[in-house]
């Protein structure tokens, strides 16, 4: 279904769209006026230069039992979860390489060495290239002898003009996938990982609690989002996303370009996120602006109690697709879908989380990897009919022993959707 402002301003009337900019002035001042938010991140503990040296020797161990003589890893997540050193991707190679013996060195340009130091919190070797050099040369001479007709792995987001180059470096050598040593490290959370986590999901939860009774008729997308984003800032949080969708809007799970506006009696469905000393949040909820149609409460009610289904059947051991199948039967069993058709839920259930906002694994189909303790996903099940409306849920947990463990409670209800 395709609105435009002018079919939209044709079906509700010039007073109304009057009547909804003042309420959006209204808004407006209370949140200028607003007692400004208290940070909730003053106590967050950022990850210890102890647990980023734990990591690499995990990850030297995983490379011996899979006969891996060293392991590269470039700029962005996987470089800060070793190494602590946070760095932005270009064209030009930063990385690390991490040998099988517990040894790393960072390989960086010449000009850009006064600033990785400045954030090493272990550590000395750093590998210098100029402008006119080959970075690679510096990973091959550092893995040295060893590495002649070894295998060497790279983690599994690094940019093929960076296993090229290793690749050209060190013919002999055997470049493979990383993925079994990086996942055996990331997918298992520590505690303080997990706490970190839970002061990113306390604060997106406390931004929407915040905002929820500001939302009126005639706000667009944007001040919905920025509203979302400034109280997360101001409660401490770095935001990384906020989606706000209404109406027919909301039935694209990530969203449109059509004009779209709060209108009352429609749907409004929110996914945002915040990141706290580099742990990420992702929670989704959506409700009714008004008093909701008896389709919606159908919809709503049916996708809750699909999240319920997703708690019930996640335990350790259990295949994580077994969780995605078990919901998409409930949903086929009350009229939606089948399978990943719409109208119904047309996206896998849930993803993995940590440093990521999406990390292995998901809550799909066919993934038959077991559930462990530590691992951390969302549980996010929606339902979605093209042209009226979606309707998505998103919480997310870690597991322990015995199960699921929830960040954030479920919402109650569409009603009250913040209690």
């Amino acid at each position: 279904m395709r609105i435009n402002k002018r079919q939209f301003l044709v079906a509700t009337g010039t007073a109304f769209a009057a009547l909804s900019q003042r309420h959006v002035l209204a808004a407006r001042s209370e949140g200028e006026n607003a007692v400004e938010l208290a940070s909730m991140t003053d106590g967050a503990i950022p990850i210890s230069a102890d647990e980023h040296r734990q990591r690499i020797q995990k990850a030297a161990q995983l490379m011996r039992a899979n006969d891996v003589a060293a392991l590269v890893v470039e700029s962005g997540s996987a470089l800060t979860y070793f190494t602590g050193i946070r760095w932005w991707r270009s064209e030009r190679f930063v990385g690390a390489v991490i040998m099988a013996d517990g040894r790393f060195c960072i390989v960086a340009p010449f000009f850009e060495e006064p600033s990785i130091r400045e954030q090493m919190q272990f550590g000395d070797d750093v590998r210098t290239w100029h402008e006119d050099e080959n970075p690679f040369e510096q990973v091959a001479d550092f893995i040295g002898p060893i590495g002649a007709k070894a295998r060497i792995a790279v983690e599994e987001t690094v940019r093929y003009f960076i296993v090229d180059g290793i690749d050209a470096a060190m013919p002999k050598a055997t470049v493979v996938s990383g993925a079994a040593i990086t996942r055996g490290c990331r997918m298992i959370k520590s505690k303080a990982e997990l706490a970190l986590m839970q002061v990113a999901n306390d604060v997106t939860l406390r931004a929407y609690e915040h905002i929820y009774p500001r939302v009126v008729p005639g706000m667009t997308p944007g001040e919905v989002s920025s509203m979302m984003n400034d109280a997360t800032r101001q409660l401490g949080g770095t935001p990384t996303f906020a989606i706000a969708l209404f109406g027919p809007a909301s039935a694209y799970p990530h969203g449109t370009r059509q004009p779209q506006v709060v209108e009352k009696g429609g749907i409004v469905l929110m996914d945002c996120g915040c990141s706290v000393h580099g742990y990420q949040s992702d929670i989704s909820r959506t409700w009714v602006v008004g008093k909701p149609s008896p389709q919606q409460q159908r919809v709503w009610q049916t996708v809750k109690r699909g999240q319920e289904l997703a708690l019930e059947t996640i335990r350790p051991g259990v295949a994580a697709g077994a969780v995605d199948q078990t919901v998409r039967q409930f949903y086929a069993d009350t009229g939606f879908g089948p399978g990943y058709q719409a109208p119904g839920l047309t996206h896998r259930l849930g993803h993995g989380i940590g440093m990521d906002g999406h990390e292995p694994i998901n809550f799909v189909g066919n993934e038959q990897t077991p559930i462990a303790p530590g691992m951390c996903f969302s549980n996010e099940p929606g339902i979605y009919l093209p042209g009226e409306f979606g309707v998505r849920l998103e919480d997310c947990l870690y597991v322990d022993d015995k199960g699921p463990v929830l960040f954030t409670p479920l919402t109650p209800s569409l009603a009250h959707p913040f209690g």
